[in-house]
């Protein structure tokens, strides 16, 4: 039988706050959701899900210590100073 362990991961204070204040030009406010860490027990198997940021109805995800910034999947990314920019196209 495969169990699975899921760990909530809290985010980054400075990305935090850096998400906050970006958002705080754009006049908008972001939801933060935690990711996780999700482990198959009795194996070397672990995958980290990434933090959620909605803004403006668009997902971004987003990892703790990353300078990058996901757009709806981990296929597409801007850097994290570029996000003012990208919310601001969103109007």
């Amino acid at each position: 039988m495969v169990t699975i362990t899921k760990k909530e991961l809290e985010i980054d204070n400075e990305l935090k706050n850096k998400i906050e204040f970006i958002c705080s030009f754009c006049n908008t406010t972001p939801t933060i959701i935690n990711g996780n860490i999700r482990k198959i027990n009795k194996t070397n198997l672990n995958y980290i899900e990434p933090h959620r940021i909605i803004i403006k109805g668009v997902t971004f995800l987003v990892f703790n210590y990353s300078n990058e910034i996901f757009i709806e999947n981990l296929s597409n990314k801007i850097k994290l100073s570029d996000l003012e920019i990208f919310i601001k196209q969103l109007n």
